[in-house]
């Protein structure tokens, strides 16, 4: 299996890329977002700005869009759940509109959210089922706000904001938290969505 990273330009993706590694899967970056969306899945990583990003994304979000919508198994962290969204409140450009709903900023005193947090899981999501992930590390100031809270497939808090932890919209997954920062656990629940993303994990 070959993951592809779309690097838009912001943060260290080594420790993301070191994460998906093994069973038979590479990884790779790349910063055309056309050519990203080559590979057996499509990663869009979790750090840096809305705005930023989605220019970064411009010339090729029709492609990746129609990609994720055809069947690509895709998983967005942290900026990355984001940008499968409408828009956002932290910056202009037009998400990938693949979720409908918006980005908004953390209604609470302490922004960033920066820490663990509970996870507090919608029942029989194969994924958790699969990789029980108790709590995960956040970095975040906006979350989502889908139109549809049924594609909420955990939820977490911060202080009295009550957030999607995650999303899924057929073979897309979106987490507003960083596996890749969540210890073993959260190394798990990224080969669990690898080992479904092949065929050999169960999917709702």
């Amino acid at each position: 299996m070959r993951a592809v990273i779309f690097d838009y330009g912001a943060g260290n993706l080594h420790s993301l890329a070191k994460a998906l590694e093994g069973d038979g899967v590479s990884v790779e970056v790349e910063a055309d977002p056309r050519r990203a969306v080559e590979g057996d899945v499509l990663v869009l990583p979790g750090v840096g700005a809305f705005g930023a990003a989605v220019a970064r994304l411009a010339e090729g979000r029709d492609a990746m869009r129609d990609a994720i919508l055809g069947g690509l198994p895709t998983i967005g962290i942290c900026l990355g759940m984001q940008l499968l969204f409408d828009a956002s409140d932290e910056g202009p450009g037009a998400g990938l509109g693949v979720i409908p709903g918006r980005v908004t900023r953390l209604v609470a005193e302490r922004v960033p959210q920066i820490g663990w947090n509970d996870l507090r899981l919608v029942e029989n999501e194969p994924l958790f089922v699969q990789a029980p992930l108790p709590i995960a590390y956040y970095a975040n100031s906006f979350v989502c706000r889908p139109d549809d809270e049924r594609t909420v497939i955990a939820w977490s808090s911060h202080e009295d904001d009550r957030f999607p932890a995650a999303v899924r919209f057929g073979r897309t997954i979106g987490v507003q938290f960083h596996p890749e920062k969540s210890s073993t656990a959260g190394v798990r629940f990224l080969h669990a969505f690898l080992r479904e993303s092949a065929g050999t994990g169960a999917i709702r």
